[in-house]
């Protein structure tokens, strides 16, 4: 495993702190879990192993994970409220102490039933917030032919909103999978847990793209990044976020306007035009309909929107 949960103790004991670093070396190897899942994991169980040392008085063993009481859970969850963590963080932290624990038993390691006493605290429900076509339109057409940065950037928000990337996926694509990209029109796309698609590419996306490369100052290898930051390495996520930010107060658009607010759209200005919900669930990557059903609700609710503007009566 190469991530930080190398190199910490996670506030426990030898013996407890072993058994965490193999359930999320488990994680990575067998379940595929991102790198960013195991990083979270990790930062979740060190949290809880600092609360138990001073909740204890000493770095939590294995036998002191097998007797904490579901009260001794919910003090930990209390005293994060406290830290001004939210319920969507809370479940996220609680759901990763239960799998770590579902891993020990599995193994007959331990056996704690107090987590089975415990609630997961409510996640108030958010429906996505995408752009309407017109503010997606503005994000993606390029004002300045001469800028190689900007040119990039409009590349990479063409091929969000085009393709319905993550920003982590359309970052994390290399230069050598251009020429696939332009004799297919497609991307082959591995998103999370490992999960591979297929998704298609519109010429104007492959378009942005030539328009970025001709301006590019930098050499680009097969084997090496597509898009590029200022100094020549891979952009970064956050490049992209503070270009959003500059674009919101200038295109006059809503916080919302987000790089993911570009995926939520594609799919929200596709289920409007009439695509099958499970054609989007296989273009967005998602494991379950349930996720892509969300997106129902945000049509729905542009449709009452328009409704109650447009009524005589409303």
């Amino acid at each position: 495993m190469t991530s930080n949960a190398d190199y910490i103790s996670f506030h426990m004991a030898s013996d407890a702190a072993a058994q965490i670093t193999g359930w999320l070396q488990h994680l990575m190897s067998t379940r595929r879990s991102s790198r960013h899942t195991i990083e979270a994991y990790a930062r979740d169980l060190s949290q809880f192993g600092s609360f138990l040392a001073g909740h204890l008085g000493h770095a939590a063993k294995l036998s002191d994970l097998a007797t904490i009481r579901a009260i001794d859970f919910r003090r930990f969850l209390a005293e994060r409220r406290k830290q001004g963590v939210g319920s969507t963080s809370l479940a996220r932290q609680l759901s990763a102490i239960r799998s770590f624990y579902r891993y020990m038993e599995r193994r007959e390691i331990l056996h704690n039933p107090a987590l089975s006493a415990l609630r997961s605290p409510k996640i108030p429900h958010a429906i996505p917030k995408p752009l309407n076509v017109r503010a997606a339109t503005k994000l993606t057409t390029n004002k300045d032919q001469t800028d190689w940065v900007n040119a990039r950037d409009v590349a990479v928000m063409t091929l969000l909103y085009a393709c319905g990337l993550r920003i982590s996926e359309c970052l994390g694509l290399d230069y050598g999978q251009l020429k696939d990209m332009r004799s297919s029109l497609a991307l082959v796309i591995q998103g999370k847990g490992g999960k591979t698609r297929h998704v298609p590419v519109l010429p104007v996306a492959i378009d942005a793209i030539d328009a970025y490369l001709q301006l590019c100052p930098f050499e680009l290898k097969p084997d090496g990044p597509l898009f590029l930051g200022v100094k020549g390495g891979r952009l970064n996520a956050r490049n992209i976020q503070l270009v959003m930010q500059k674009l919101r107060g200038y295109l006059g658009l809503p916080d919302t306007a987000t790089p993911h607010a570009l995926r939520h759209s594609f799919a929200t200005h596709l289920l409007s035009a009439g695509v099958d919900l499970r054609a989007i669930q296989e273009l967005l990557g998602h494991a379950s309909l349930s996720t892509t059903q969300v997106y129902t609700e945000v049509d729905a609710a542009h449709l009452l929107k328009q409704y109650a503007s447009a009524h005589p009566r409303a």
